[in-house]
């Protein structure tokens, strides 16, 4: 059964465009007509089946859209590079799909310094909080939407420097400016460069 519910909410996501993994879990138990269950899959699962579902009905035009969203990533984060950028969640882990967010972790001290930066550089934004595990504890720290030249929303959550060094950052589920450009040159899509 949460095998069935992994990949019902993979397929969910991926057609109907549906970007939360709880929702597309809870609607997959309701189609399936076990909404009442304890058992649903982990977020880990419904990932894998999307990957699957993704490799055999959108082989075609995922990697398109994913190299879309990662180079507009790329591109945020190359803007924000003062704040030192982890791409971070689905468009990361190729899991992401045209209805996806682009999800950024930014670095500063200085509670106000990305505010500021976005009033600067004329920025239109939205602004709010993230709860965050910070060193054992929960903590508030800034938040900030900004839409994307082809409309794609980049979430960033701004957490203090000594984040960036606890030890938590991944390879697989956090990348900086470097790792994601070479992820998207080993796709095979290269950076532009003055040569071409």
């Amino acid at each position: 059964m949460r095998e069935q519910l992994a990949h019902l909410a993979a397929k969910l996501i991926a057609e109907a465009g549906i970007a939360d993994f709880a929702a597309a879990k809870r609607k997959a138990a309701r189609q399936l007509g076990a909404s009442d269950t304890q058992h649903l899959p982990s977020n880990q699962e419904v990932q894998d089946a999307l990957h699957s579902y993704r490799a055999l009905y959108q082989h075609d035009s995922h990697p398109d859209i994913l190299y879309q969203l990662r180079a507009e990533a790329l591109s945020a984060m190359q803007l924000f590079s003062a704040f030192n950028p982890y791409l971070t969640g689905s468009v990361l882990s190729g899991a992401a799909g045209e209805n996806s967010d682009i999800n950024l972790m930014l670095f500063s001290d200085d509670g106000k310094a990305v505010l500021l930066f976005l009033l600067k550089n004329k920025l239109e934004f939205e602004d709010g909080e993230w709860r965050v595990r910070l060193g054992g504890h929960e903590e508030t720290v800034p938040s900030y939407t900004l839409t994307g030249e082809s409309g794609t929303q980049i979430h960033i959550v701004v957490l203090p420097e000594n984040a960036r060094h606890s030890g938590s950052r991944h390879p697989e589920t956090h990348a900086d400016i470097t790792a994601v450009t070479k992820i998207i040159e080993d796709a095979g899509y290269g950076i532009q460069d003055s040569a071409a």
